[in-house]
């Protein structure tokens, strides 16, 4: 296993970048792709992202999480893939991409990057919370003080008690104002916390929506430990459409891996 590869960072969810068009990269090397994302033995990071080609989008992005193996939809991976894209000269300011969950729509303006998600119509109250699906799934629970949460160990609880194998993140949250919100979460396939999640603030501002929080405004400031992101949203007839997430994306460094 030997290639190029890019370090990239989105309010700190940070990810191993590598152009496979010539589709040189071992992709069924979970093993591999495990140890490059650790944080000790490898280059460390919380997942690892493939840029392909595709026939009639930009680009195709696969994603795989930092335990190695194939995950679904990561919004600040695809935010911080775009920013490759244009590093690369691919695309300029606009990007559609596909992913697991179906194509994306992004815009670029200096290192802060809009990344279309997908429409989300099914919200479920469950253990205390509320469940549903951003590209990923999560669980979304309130908490007076967030900061005060375990989250490794409550988080990992919930994600294996409450939803077994295939697991979901779990989404701690805390009302700032009227439209801010502050948020740790536990990701699967990390296994831990991250300093962010992408989906996981998308599906914080449409729960808290929901759940009567907001305002009427349809724009939510989310404050992670990485950074500061935004979503926005339309609601119209029970579906929420229309959804952005908004944030900035940072080139950190290159390198070649050799093993």
């Amino acid at each position: 296993m030997s290639f190029t590869f890019y370090k990239y960072q989105g309010t700190g969810n940070d990810f191993i970048i590598v152009d496979n068009r010539l589709q040189h990269f071992p992709k069924d090397d979970h093993q591999g792709i495990a140890r490059i994302c650790d944080r000790r033995f490898g280059v460390g990071a919380d997942g690892l992202i493939l840029l392909e080609d595709h026939p009639n989008l930009d680009f195709r992005m696969v994603y795989y999480n930092s335990d190695g193996h194939l995950s679904s939809m990561c919004g600040n991976g695809g935010r911080c893939l775009v920013s490759f894209a244009r590093h690369m000269g691919l695309i300029r300011d606009e990007a559609s991409f596909e992913a697991i969950d179906g194509v994306h729509m992004a815009s670029v303006e200096e290192r802060i990057v809009r990344l279309k998600m997908n429409d989300v119509s099914q919200l479920r109250e469950e253990y205390g919370g509320v469940f549903l699906d951003t590209g990923s799934p999560h669980l979304v629970l309130l908490k007076d003080e967030v900061e005060q949460v375990d989250v490794q160990s409550e988080g990992r609880q919930l994600r294996n008690e409450c939803y077994g194998t295939e697991g979901a993140n779990i989404n701690f949250v805390q009302p700032q104002s009227a439209n801010e919100f502050r948020v740790r979460t536990y990701e699967r396939g990390v296994e831990g916390e991250t300093l962010s999640c992408g989906t996981g603030v998308t599906a914080v501002a449409l729960a808290m929506h929901h759940q009567g929080k907001t305002e009427e405004a349809e724009t939510v400031s989310i404050v992670t430990p990485g950074g500061d992101l935004a979503v926005q949203f339309q609601f119209d007839n029970g579906i929420y459409r229309d959804i952005w997430l908004i944030g900035p994306a940072q080139f950190v460094f290159k390198g070649d891996w050799h093993a």
